[in-house]
This record gives C-alpha cells, sequence and structure tokens, in this order.
C-alpha cells in the first residue's frame, strides 16, 4: 500500500514503512502503485541475471506458484556477458517502465569489454532509481564472527565513479570523471534520513573520502551535514566517517551503524563488507527505489559463476528481496509467511547451503522453505 508522494523534486519519496516483521521491513517507495490486471494480479517484469541467477529466481518462482502469489512474470533473459543483447535489454526495459516494479538478479559486466556498459548501472540511470538500500542483519540461528548487526546501508546509485565518463586523452593516459551534484547529494541524504525515521533507526552515517576529494566528496558531506540540521528535531543522531576508517569499523565494531549514506563507489565496498558480515551474499537482500520505479535484487551483486549449474546456490537474498517486493506491493502477509519460513529454516540449522556450513542443494533449500510454509 502507498501513501502520498511528495512533489518537491528534492523532497526523495520515503513513505510509511511496514515493520510487520523484523528482519524484512518494506519499501513502499514509488510514486504510484504499480496497476494490477484483472482479479488483482500484478505484472512484475523478472530478468533472473547471469550466473546463478536463473537457479534462485526458479526459487522464488516456485515458491511463488506454493503460495498462489498474485503475481504475474513478464521474463527476460537477459545477460550481461556481451553487448549483443541490446535489443532484449532494450524489451526489459521496456517492460519495467510499463510495470513499474521488478525482480532481478545480478547481470555480468566483462571487464575487458571497454565498449560494452554496465547494463546494472544503465538500468539505474535510465529508470532513476537513485537509492540502493541493503539490509545487514545477524539472523537468529545462523552465528557469525559478530552478533547483533543491524545496519542498513544506503547508497547514491546514478552518480560518482558510476557516471562512466572515461577517455584515453593521451597514449597510456585515462581521464575517468566522478561527477558529483548538489541535486543528488541532497536527494540521497534526504532519502536516509527519512528511511531512519520510517524504520525507527537512530542514527545516520555519512560515508566518504572528503579529506582527499575536498570538492566531489565535500559537496556530498557539506550537503549531508545541511540537510542532518533539519531533522535534528527528529531526535536522530547524524555523525561522519572516511571510507577507509569505515571499512575497519565495521569489521571491529559493526554494532555503532545504524544507517549509512555514501556515495555509489564506496556503497559497493561497504556492501560486501555488510553482507560479509552476517553471512555472504548469499543472505543479504536489497532493492534499488525511485520516485516511479522499484527494482530489487540481492543486496550484494556477485554473479557466482564458480558454482553456475551445480545447485549449490544460497536462494536466502533472493527470496528475501523477492519478500520485500511482495511488502512494497501490499501483500504483506504473504511476504511475512514466506520470510518467516524461510527464517525458520536458518534457524533450524537442518538444511543449509555449502556457504552456510552445510551441503543442501538449492532445490533442497527451496524445499525446505516451502514444507515450513504449509506446517
Amino acid at each position: 500500500m502507498l501513501r502520498n508522494a511528495l512533489t518537491s523534486v528534492s523532497r526523495p519519496l520515503v513513505s510509511q514503512v511496514n515493520l510487520s516483521h523484523p528482519l524484512g521491513p518494506a519499501l513502499t517507495i514509488v510514486l504510484q502503485p504499480p496497476s494490477t490486471k484483472y482479479g488483482g494480479i500484478y505484472t512484475v517484469t523478472l530478468i533472473p541475471g547471469d550466473g546463478i541467477g536463473a537457479e534462485i529466481t526458479d526459487s522464488v518462482k516456485e515458491i511463488f506458484e506454493h503460495v498462489n502469489a498474485p503475481i504475474e512474470w513478464e521474463q527476460y533473459d537477459v545477460s550481461g556477458m556481451s553487448s549483443a543483447g541490446e535489443a532484449l535489454f532494450k524489451q526489459a526495459m521496456d517492460s519495467l517502465k510499463r510495470n513499474r516494479v521488478g525482480l532481478k538478479g545480478i547481470l555480468f559486466t566483462p571487464i575487458s569489454q571497454s565498449g560494452h556498459i554496465s547494463w546494472n548501472v544503465a538500468m539505474r540511470q535510465q529508470l532513476d532509481i537513485y537509492a540502493s538500500v541493503v539490509l545487514c542483519k545477524s539472523l537468529p540461528g545462523f552465528p557469525t564472527r559478530h552478533s547483533n548487526v543491524d545496519f542498513a546501508i544506503i547508497r547514491e546509485n546514478t552518480e560518482g565513479e558510476y557516471s562512466g565518463l572515461e577517455h584515453q586523452s593521451y597514449p597510456g593516459v585515462v581521464e575517468s570523471l566522478k561527477v558529483s551534484t548538489r541535486a543528488k547529494a541532497e536527494r540521497i541524504s534526504r532519502f536516509a534520513f527519512d528511511f531512519a525515521l520510517k524504520n525507527n533507526r537512530k542514527k545516520v552515517t555519512c560515508v566518504h573520502k572528503a579529506n582527499i576529494m575536498k570538492l566531489g566528496d565535500g559537496l556530498f558531506l557539506n550537503t549531508f551535514r545541511r540537510v542532518a540540521e533539519e531533522y535534528k528535531s527528529s531526535g536522530i543522531e547524524f555523525n561522519d566517517m572516511i571510507v577507509d576508517n569505515t571499512s575497519m569499523q565495521l569489521v571491529a565494531r559493526p554494532g555503532q551503524f545504524d544507517v549509512m549514506v555514501m556515495p555509489n563507489l564506496y556503497g559497493a565496498i561497504v556492501s560486501n563488507i555488510g553482507a560479509a558480515l552476517v553471512g555472504g551474499p548469499g543472505i543479504v537482500p536489497g532493492c534499488n527505489v525511485g520516485r516511479e520505479y522499484a527494482l530489487f535484487e540481492p543486496g550484494c551483486r556477485h554473479v557466482a559463476s564458480d558454482i553456475m549449474g551445480t545447485n549449490r546456490a544460497n536462494p536466502t537474498a533472493m527470496v528475501l528481496s523477492a519478500t520485500m517486493m511482495l511488502r512494497h506491493l501490499g501483500l504483506d502477509n504473504l511476504a511475512n509467511n514466506i520470510a518467516s519460513a524461510t527464517f525458520g529454516v536458518i534457524n533450524e540449522g537442518k538444511v543449509r547451503t555449502a556457504d552456510m556450513g552445510g551441503s543442501a542443494t538449492t532445490d533442497e533449500f527451496t524445499a525446505a522453505i516451502i514444507k515450513k510454509l504449509g506446517a
């Protein structure tokens, strides 16, 4: 269920957030609710992605079929392995623009192909899904080095080092432009504080490198501080931290963090650290949201091509991302049931994939969730 959108462009929309499940908050953030077909069925764009994407999205489809989720998929098997799939990518983008909500695996971006842009980045920029939200939280029954980890990483998604503006000015000399704008720094900062308010979070930390990039990251930091002053009356604390120190503090004392907001590249790095703290990339859900579109995907963006086709992938991150999508669509009961079943399987510890110290296959883990749903 969606709430009223904020009308000012400088005020991003973070509408009322459903806290009905402690490990899986909803993110009802788009401007208008996606339309439904006759009978209340939502049409959702599905992009399985590369690597293990097909296997873990199959888990979601199997679970959704079991609970009769009112979802109709428009599936596009886009691959980032080469630029040859541009026509299919455009079809998928048209579908996302039409449906305004999607579920996606990770698309591979080859390092060697300088002429091939990242489809992941292209989606975020073309749809202006400017806020990446990654939830890092310790799971009951799955102990890691640190207990009671619970923080959200909010990453600006559309500029910074990911602007894609590079050229060789002279043989052996490459100029790569990092674009920083006050408008987008303000937008993501407000998003972070609004997210903290709606989710009963107590502190927002800005991560930066303004000691070296005094203009680019200085603009981001100063904009954050100005926005933070407007939220003082709400009681939300705020501070800032240099990104290299942040990395050390995360592995030493992660409990000090609550909501973290940062430019694009730092968010990519910190989300990987956050995932490692709570059990790895197979655990952490996430999404990319803007004023009109929402695209849900695992928070730690790895294609895991090394285990592709082996039936060993952990589908938890994709399943939890899908439950976030369900809450976004107002299907709270279904979302809570699926999330509870997933957490229940993990907590029992009887069925675990290899990354969690077990030997269960993807199919077996999925079947355990379905069995728990039927219990």
